[in-house]
């Protein structure tokens, strides 16, 4: 930074040809943290289709579409146009990297990989987010969070023993894969920083579902432990640490260490818990998961939530079961400032999470989204060398 009241991303640039969710959601965390994002989008399709994902629509924008690209620039460019290269080699030349989360296939094939760019700008990075990678036999085929879910494992571990095969509330698999996709892309170009040498970099959502698998897959592959469901959201190892029910309610405790443990039963009314051999230790506990488990429902249910949470809070880990509207009104909200909002001329105005990232007293960009091809004829002047007839003759011919 050349500044210390500098975002620590500014003066990069990214040129991004994403849609949907996993591509901006990495892109929109760059963003915050002052990259220069520049979307850009086929007229030809309407843009990135999150501008028309229901319910909350207007023309073509959305709540949706605000919450994976505030702080963006767009402009609207046909790659399929003959004409599309010149303009993309000139805002390659002033870029620090493209990004792209099409089919695998796509990539290459639109001119969008290090081969294809890197004989523009050597120090070019070229990150393409997937399905299943840019490389391999199902390199062209579209992939989404739900799908991934499914096909990496998570879903038969989600849930309760006796229920169908569950997805997580979020979309986990594509909000990760775009954050590794943008650690990658920006570990690329400190690299081509120093280096001058670019490269491409390449995730997959299917390779990010397995690599979070971590110690569940360590477990197996060295060991040949089988994953499995627990009742109460239990952690597989870690007992007790899961949902109890309350005279009200629901809570969540995590006795990841011996001492929380000790607190938990001391608390709840049964300090013999702490002693009794069977529950002594770590192990213990897991040999007697069930036992236990059962012991502590039957303990839990005796007082209300906000009962215990008074008794528990720094002593044991441990939340209540909010809903989202009770989780947005959590006093901590205001304090860490985690809702931003701007004003949008039809959808009115636009409250959402922000940027969960700190940086110093520096506060995160966090501006409306863009409309459809908003900057278009400043970004092609500024950063193309674009003139105003050459501007008019490429949008009356198609290219933009």
């Amino acid at each position: 930074m050349n500044n210390k009241n500098q975002l620590p991303l500014t003066g990069t640039r990214v040129l991004a040809f994403e849609q949907y969710g996993a591509g901006p959601w990495g892109t929109v965390h760059l963003a915050d943290m002052g990259a220069e994002i520049i979307k850009i989008e086929n007229p030809d399709t309407g843009g990135d289709v999150a501008r028309y994902v229901p319910p909350y629509t207007s023309k073509e924008d959305s709540i949706y579409f605000q919450s994976f690209n505030r702080s963006k620039k767009s402009i609207t460019l046909n790659l399929k146009h003959p004409k599309s290269k010149e303009i993309l080699d000139r805002l390659v030349t002033c870029s620090d990297a493209v990004f792209n989360n099409l089919r695998g296939d796509l990539p290459s094939k639109l001119g969008l990989d290090y081969p294809a760019l890197g004989k523009i700008k050597p120090s070019i990075v070229c990150c393409s987010l997937s399905a299943f990678g840019r490389n391999g036999p199902r390199a062209s085929e579209p992939g989404y969070d739900y799908i991934m879910q499914a096909y990496a494992g998570w879903m038969s571990i989600t849930g309760e023993p006796e229920s169908p095969p569950q997805k997580a509330g979020l979309s986990m698999v594509d909000y990760s894969g775009g954050l590794m996709a943008a650690l990658g892309m920006v570990s690329a170009i400190l690299g081509a920083r120093s280096t001058g040498q670019g490269c491409d970099v390449d995730v997959s959502l299917f390779d990010n579902a397995i690599a979070h698998l971590a110690y569940l897959g360590a477990w197996h592959l060295t060991e040949g432990y089988q994953p499995q469901r627990w009742p109460d959201s239990s952690h597989p190892s870690q007992v007790p640490s899961q949902v109890l029910p309350t005279k009200d309610g629901w809570l969540v405790v995590m006795c990841a260490k011996e001492k929380f443990y000790e607190n938990l039963v001391t608390i709840l009314g049964a300090p013999e818990l702490a002693i009794d051999p069977r529950f002594k230790t770590f192990k213990d506990r897991l040999d007697n998961r069930h036992l236990l488990g059962n012991l502590l429902k039957k303990l839990s249910s005796k007082k209300t939530t906000s009962v215990w949470l008074s008794e528990l809070r720094g002593k044991v880990p441990c939340a209540p079961v909010n809903t989202v509207e009770q989780a947005l009104k959590d006093p901590l909200i205001e304090q860490n400032r985690m809702i931003t909002s701007a004003e949008h001329p039809d959808l009115g105005t636009i409250k959402q999470p922000a940027n969960p990232i700190k940086i110093g007293d520096l506060n995160p960009n966090h501006r409306l989204g863009p409309k459809l091809g908003e900057h278009t004829d400043k970004i092609l002047q500024d950063y193309a060398n674009a003139t105003k007839a050459e501007i008019e003759t490429w949008r009356t011919e198609g290219v933009i």
